[in-house]
């Protein structure tokens, strides 16, 4: 191989807009569970769905809509989600457009909510907030995959995420702001640490 030759590192990433609605919340499982298993990690597959579902329910509540009526469904009422794979981590990353942190709380024994961010904190690795430049937050928490990812063969074709009609969010600006968020985080967290490692590396 030459001297120079640069050696990919392998990284999975797929995102989804919704509507941030209570129904988002299934979704976003059914979202993982797809996408798990097209990477070939369904190993993953339950514990990343509940991490999932706990930070979607989060981003809902911040930023969405309580009573689904699609009459107060507006531009603003959307959510992104996103799985990324790289190294020996995959990370659950879910943005809303409110600025407010989400709080972790210390529910008594028979309080039936409360627990969402204690169920991450339990579950992942590690958990953090990322304030994109375009406003919003991104909340995102990591597992460890125990072996570095590498690109799954995709010879054969699954069918594609089948959602409910309606949960897409549609094109403009808040959803571009939540793309835009995601692809944010993803460099920040992905392409940079690769180019400066590579510099240090004198690759």
């Amino acid at each position: 191989m030459p001297a120079d030759a640069v050696t990919p590192i392998p990284l999975l990433a797929a995102s989804l807009r919704m509507i941030a609605m209570p129904s988002a919340v299934a979704c976003s499982r059914m979202f993982v569970q797809h996408t798990l298993t097209r990477w070939q990690l369904e190993d993953l597959a339950e514990t990343t769905t509940l991490i999932m579902s706990e930070l979607v329910t989060n981003a809902v509540k911040a930023s969405g809509i309580t009573d689904p009526k699609r009459e107060q469904v507006k531009a603003e009422h959307v959510i992104g989600i996103q799985l990324r794979a790289i190294d020996a981590s995959l990370y659950a990353e879910v943005w809303d457009r409110t600025e407010a942190a989400p709080v972790r709380k210390n529910p008594t024994l028979d309080a039936e909510s409360g627990r969402g961010l204690l169920l991450v904190e339990l579950l992942a690795k590690q958990w953090n907030i990322f304030r994109p430049s375009v406003g919003g937050k991104v909340v995102w928490a990591e597992l460890p995959l125990g072996m570095a990812v590498e690109e799954p063969s995709f010879d054969h074709q699954r069918p594609p995420l089948m959602l409910p009609e309606g949960i897409r969010a549609a094109s403009g600006p808040v959803e571009d702001r939540a793309r835009m968020a995601l692809f944010e985080h993803l460099m920040e967290t992905t392409i940079q640490p690769m180019i400066t490692v590579r510099l240090d590396d004198g690759s």
